[in-house]
């Protein structure tokens, strides 16, 4: 990511710092695991934060369950089994920040009509001969939902699985999401094309899968 970008991750749980009850709220009744990657996470966004100056401050999702980031401050955070991480920028450098992490493993092949595109499930096919080991439609998946992370803020509005376009560049670890030409709000704001970065940790079945996409 771009070096205006303050990022934090760690394998395994954190637990260090106050607890703050406006956060503790809304884990309440839920699993212990759960409750330990809400906090995980959050350790990991107060440790980048710090970067930016900002100390002990408690982050509360809203009404459409996104963080509430400090003023002049916007982020991502992402967890999944054996990973958290964050990331946190200045607003005056970046309009918007999205990370995602997966684990490293297909996805269910019922599910890649609701996820995956036509010309999409055929990239799947072609790469998977070209370039196998890596779990391709996992990495689409994930793509997209660093899209959306990076979308929400800037719209308030949510974007379904097939109103974005993913296509890969191998030898850079690039990718590039396309939005729908149909969806008015991505010309308006500037979100018709986004550009993003991706990693595969070991072959497909191990390690983890991560994407990235930072909107200048």
């Amino acid at each position: 990511m771009p070096s205006a970008v303050h990022v934090v991750q760690t394998r395994t749980e954190l637990d260090d710092g106050p607890r703050y009850w406006q956060e503790e709220r809304y884990i309440l009744g839920a699993a212990p695991q759960r409750q330990q990657e809400f906090r995980t996470v959050r350790v990991c966004a107060r440790r980048a934060l710090a970067s930016l100056g900002f100390a002990d401050f408690a982050l509360v999702p809203d009404g459409k369950r996104a963080p509430i980031w400090p003023e002049g401050v916007l982020g991502s955070m992402t967890h999944c089994a054996g990973f958290r991480a964050a990331a946190v920028a200045s607003s005056a450098d970046l309009r918007s920040i999205g990370i995602d992490a997966e684990l490293h493993m297909p996805l269910p092949e019922e599910i890649h009509g609701i996820v995956l595109l036509p010309e999409e499930q055929q990239l799947v096919q072609d790469l998977a001969a070209s370039h196998p080991g890596i779990a391709w439609d996992r990495l689409i998946f994930s793509a997209k939902e660093s899209v959306f992370k990076a979308w929400f803020p800037l719209t308030r509005q949510w974007l379904d699985f097939l109103e974005c376009r993913i296509s890969i560049d191998i030898p850079t670890q690039r990718f590039q999401a396309s939005i729908r030409d149909e969806h008015a709000l991505a010309a308006k704001r500037g979100l018709s094309v986004m550009d993003g970065g991706w990693k595969a940790e070991g072959p497909s079945g191990q390690g983890l899968l991560g994407t990235c996409i930072t909107v200048p």
